[in-house]
């Protein structure tokens, strides 16, 4: 990573950008570092990369460590940063100057710190000098917040926006984009006249930002700035689920990391069987304790899962999982019950065959799924003795597979927001 110490870099040899957006607002672990570790991988392609802010969770010591060993250890070019609204504190300490320019050959970009709402004053003398300057004729103008726009109004004033405009009138036909961050999104405006970026799909968790840009409908992402026949361009590039690999390719990690999880949902399973135990004896400050507990190893076999999951794209996950659901109950579970009844293990034996229906249910259910936008199930019941999974419609008085009554049924309930 680059600590800027000085006003305006000049930079040889660079001809392309790669732009990554709000990685660790949402904090810096595993699971959400994992998307950000493959964007890195995907800016690596280009001659340089700029974070367009929002680095880390809360602006400590502790924090910038943490992103700055992985993004050392990750990148495969120049790393330069800009302030973001969680960048606060000691960012100047790692980062250095908050407002400064890039000057490469046939483009620069230009930083200016918004990340209170407010342009500062050195960035917008800093951008008159640099646009004032000759050799300067394609410049890409970024920081964190938006400006005014016309999908959403997480942004600046427009007082703010009428300052930066000031600072680039006499030259405004050499500034080409205005980029920026700060929403857990995307979207290309047209405002005042100079396409604006928007861009935070670099590890934050893609959200609904309006009724026009929807998370499902937005992918994890970077931007690629590239000169063509000396022309400043772009595109927008998803990233692959799976788009991190590195530890997967270690075969003697790979296995460490399933070891991990199996042990983690070992013991998630074994508190939650606790808590059970101690919600039917009354002890219901313990049993939120182990219920706590199992959330907590879930949440470690999530982050060790996460390293090594090759994920399909998510249009196309739901079906995947289907074949293992016909497998045990069409082989696994019906051989073992065979076996169970061999032996005279009557428990085994109810407990395979509760196993098998609601792994029929699971199966169903999940083809259906197959098509996530017409899937139109909001309830689902599921019954805490045996298992079996009901949809509002299959629901009865009782379980049809052990009997349990409807009161017990745990209820799912998810409409999507459209």
């Amino acid at each position: 990573m680059i600590k800027i110490k000085e006003p305006i870099v000049r930079l040889k040899d660079i001809h392309s950008l790669g732009v990554i957006g709000d990685p660790g607002c949402d904090g810096l672990g595993t699971y959400n570092m994992k998307v950000y570790a493959g964007a890195l991988e995907a800016a690596s392609s280009d001659d340089m990369t700029l974070i367009v802010g929002d680095l880390v969770p809360a602006g400590t010591k502790h924090y910038y460590r943490m992103f700055a060993e992985i993004t050392e250890s990750l990148a495969g070019n120049d790393v330069y940063v800009l302030r973001g609204n969680h960048d606060t504190g000691d960012y100047t300490e790692y980062f250095g100057r908050q407002n400064y320019a890039l000057l490469a050959e046939h483009f620069a970009v230009v930083v200016i710190d918004n990340a209170k709402r407010r342009f500062e004053d050195e960035g917008l003398s800093l951008l008159s000098d640099v646009l004032s300057m000759e050799e300067v004729e394609q410049v890409v103008l970024a920081f964190h917040i938006p400006v005014p726009n016309h999908y959403i109004l997480n942004c600046v004033s427009e007082e703010e926006f009428s300052r930066l405009r000031k600072a680039y009138a006499p030259w405004k036909e050499k500034v080409k984009y205005l980029l920026c961050g700060h929403v857990h999104s995307r979207f290309v405006d047209r405002v005042d006249g100079i396409d604006l970026i928007c861009t935070g799909g670099g590890g934050a968790m893609i959200e609904d930002v309006s009724k026009d840009i929807r998370a499902c409908d937005v992918e994890h992402h970077i931007v690629h700035f590239y000169e063509k026949d000396g022309i400043l361009q772009y595109r927008i590039a998803n990233l692959a689920e799976n788009c991190y690999s590195r530890e997967r390719e270690d075969a003697v990690l790979r296995q460490k990391l399933t070891q991990s999880v199996q042990g983690e949902l070992w013991a998630q399973f074994q508190y939650l069987m606790f808590a059970d135990r101690a919600k039917r004896r009354g002890f219901h400050r313990i049993a939120n304790l182990f219920t706590a507990l199992a959330a907590s190893e879930y949440y470690h076999a999530r982050n060790f899962y996460s390293v090594m999951e090759r994920p399909a794209p998510f249009a196309d996950a739901v079906a995947t999982y289907v074949p293992e659901e016909e497998f045990e109950y069409q082989y696994m579970y019906k051989m073992l019950l065979e076996y169970a009844k061999e032996h005279r293990s009557p428990l085994a034996k109810q407990a395979y065959a509760g196993a098998m229906e609601a792994e029929k249910e699971h199966a169903a259910l999940l083809e259906q799924a197959a098509n996530v936008e017409k899937f139109a199930e909001e309830k689902i019941y599921v019954c805490p003795v045996c298992g079996y999974l009901m949809t509002e419609e299959s629901a009865k008085e009782r379980c049809p597979v052990c009997g349990g009554p409807s009161q017990q049924f745990e209820v799912f309930e998810g409409r999507d927001a459209r």
